[in-house]
C-alpha cells in the first residue's frame, strides 16, 4: 500500500489564481491563446489523434510569435504509449530540438505493456529535458492504478501531471481528481483537462483544488464559414479558436483565486 503524502488544505492550494494552459496546433491559434490571456501553451500536431510532436519549423514560428511559455508535445505517433527503441530515440532527439529552439517545457508519457508508468524511461527523458519543465500527459489516465502512477511520475521528476481522473471527461471523475490533488500536495502540479469549459471551470477548481486547467476551446465552424475552405473530402471538420472564449475562461480562473471549497455542483 502506498503511503499517502501529507498535503495542505484545498483552500490553501487555491490561494493563487489557477493557471490556464491552451492546447493548440496552429500558429494562428497560438497567437489567439496568448492574446486571450492563457498562461502557457501546449503546442502539438494532429490534435485529432490526441496530439503528436509538431514540426520543428512550426514550433520555431510559435516561439517567435508569443511571449508566454510554450510546452512542446513529444509523441512520435498516435495510438498507445508503449514505444519501440527507435521511437524512444526519436523522442530523445525531439526533446533536444525543442530545448534548442527555446521551448519552456515538453509534454510526454511512456507506459509499460502492463499499464504502468515506465519509470526508468520517463526519468531518462526528464533528465534530457532539463532545465525545461516536463508534463506527463494523459497517458496517465490509462494506467491501471492512478495513485501508483502518480508516485511513479513524481519519482521520475516530472513537474506537471495532466489528468481527467481516468474518465473521458474530467467532470465525471471530480472525486478522483480531488484525491490526486490531495495526494500530490506540493510535489507535482496536477492539471485538469478533457471537457474543461468556461461554464464548468470555476466549479472544477472549487471542487478539486486544481492549480491549473488545460483546455482547447475548439468550436466547429458553421457550414457557411467553410464554403471556401479547401480540404480533402475525408478530412475532419474544420474548427476555430475564438479569442473571446480564451478571455472568458481566463477571467473565470482569475476570479477563482482564494475561493472556498465547494462540491455541490458535482454531488
Amino acid at each position: 500500500m502506498l503511503a499517502h503524502a501529507p498535503t495542505a488544505p484545498l483552500a490553501q492550494s487555491r490561494a493563487l489564481q489557477p493557471k490556464l494552459e491552451l492546447c493548440v496546433e496552429t500558429l494562428a491559434n497560438a497567437e489567439i491563446a496568448a492574446r486571450g490571456g492563457a498562461h502557457r501553451i501546449e503546442f502539438c500536431g494532429e490534435l485529432a489523434d490526441g496530439g503528436i510532436t509538431p514540426s520543428l519549423g512550426l514550433l520555431e514560428q510559435v516561439l517567435a510569435a508569443v511571449a508566454i511559455p510554450v510546452h512542446c508535445m513529444i509523441r512520435p505517433r498516435g495510438g498507445d504509449f508503449c514505444y519501440s527503441s527507435g521511437e524512444l530515440r526519436a523522442m530523445e532527439r525531439d526533446i533536444q530540438l525543442a530545448k534548442a529552439a527555446g521551448a519552456t517545457g515538453v509534454v510526454l508519457g511512456v507506459l509499460t505493456r502492463g499499464g504502468t508508468v515506465d519509470l526508468p524511461v520517463t526519468r531518462h527523458l526528464v533528465d534530457i529535458a532539463r532545465p525545461m519543465q516536463v508534463t506527463f500527459h494523459r497517458a496517465f489516465d490509462v494506467t491501471r492504478d492512478l495513485d501508483a502512477a502518480l508516485e511513479d511520475v513524481i519519482a521520475a521528476g516530472a513537474d506537471i501531471v495532466l489528468t481527467s481522473g481516468g474518465a473521458k471527461r474530467i467532470t465525471e471523475a471530480v472525486d478522483v481528481v480531488m484525491r490526486l490533488v490531495e495526494r500530490a500536495g506540493t510535489r507535482v502540479e496536477i492539471m485538469g483537462g478533457s471537457g474543461v469549459r468556461v461554464q464548468n471551470a470555476a466549479a472544477l477548481c472549487e471542487a478539486t483544488g486544481l492549480s491549473a486547467l488545460h483546455a482547447s476551446l475548439r468550436r466547429p465552424l458553421q457550414q457557411e464559414d467553410t464554403t471556401m475552405v479547401h480540404v480533402l473530402p475525408d478530412a475532419l471538420p474544420t474548427y476555430e479558436l475564438r479569442e473571446e472564449d480564451v478571455r472568458a475562461l481566463a477571467a473565470v480562473l482569475e476570479r477563482c483565486a482564494g475561493t472556498p471549497s465547494t462540491r455541490s455542483q458535482f454531488e
